[in-house]
């Protein structure tokens, strides 16, 4: 299960060119419901803009959906050049939407394909971007002098304690990237000489975590 960068919020920019006022919309997309719900509520939001022109990329690499609209501009100028752009960019799950209003001033077809270009780099350079991280959420009961180690276990592979509780035994839920917890669950096995294992309860193929530098 492979991880890679996707955008960790909606961000938004604008620009003007030639008179024409481009606001620019992106966030992340997991699915094309998704994007197609992100692509209603830019348009609902700017009702009596010119064009709104869509492009999304759901995935990554080779398993993509990748989908683009000229949205009433010329055909070529606009969806084709804007995912041209996203698709360059390395990251995944992750729709636009350039918002146009007309400023009076036509920008001919070499002046639309550099405008669309632009609008989707303008916004990629302020794009925050995280980590799309298949997790798996655990929970373990262990005796109280397995505790210290454990915490410090838990960090060395990558995992974060979300909830802990103290009654006979310890109590810990965690969680871990799916790359991660098998060699978690083995250094476990051989800590307790195989008395602890830690037990699955939700596996979450889009976790959203911060950018690490490997």
């Amino acid at each position: 299960m492979n991880r890679y960068p996707v955008p960790a919020k909606e961000t938004r920019t604008e620009m003007i060119v030639i008179n024409s006022r481009f606001i620019v919309s992106a966030g992340p997309a997991f699915s094309v419901e998704q994007a197609s719900d992100f692509i209603a509520r830019i348009k609902s939001e700017f009702p009596n803009a010119s064009h709104h022109v869509p492009v999304y990329v759901i995935g990554y690499g080779p398993n993509t959906i990748a989908h683009c609209s000229d949205a009433g501009e010329p055909a070529g100028t606009a969806g084709r050049p804007a995912l041209a752009v996203l698709q360059g960019s390395g990251i995944g799950d992750i729709v636009v939407v350039i918002t146009r209003y007309f400023g009076g001033t036509k920008l001919g077809t070499g002046g639309l394909v550099r405008a669309y270009s632009d609008a989707v780099r303008a916004v990629l350079a302020i794009l925050p971007c995280a980590e799309r991280v298949p997790t798996h959420t655990v929970m373990m009961a262990f005796p109280y002098p397995f505790f210290e180690r454990l915490k410090l276990m838990i960090a060395e592979h990558n995992g974060v304690i979300l909830d802990q509780d103290f009654g006979v035994d310890v109590t810990i839920s965690a969680r871990f990237p799916v790359d991660h917890f098998l060699e978690f669950q083995k250094d476990l096995s051989e800590l307790s000489r195989g008395a602890i294992q830690a037990e699955i309860i939700e596996t979450n193929l889009n976790t959203i975590l911060p950018m690490q530098i490997h």
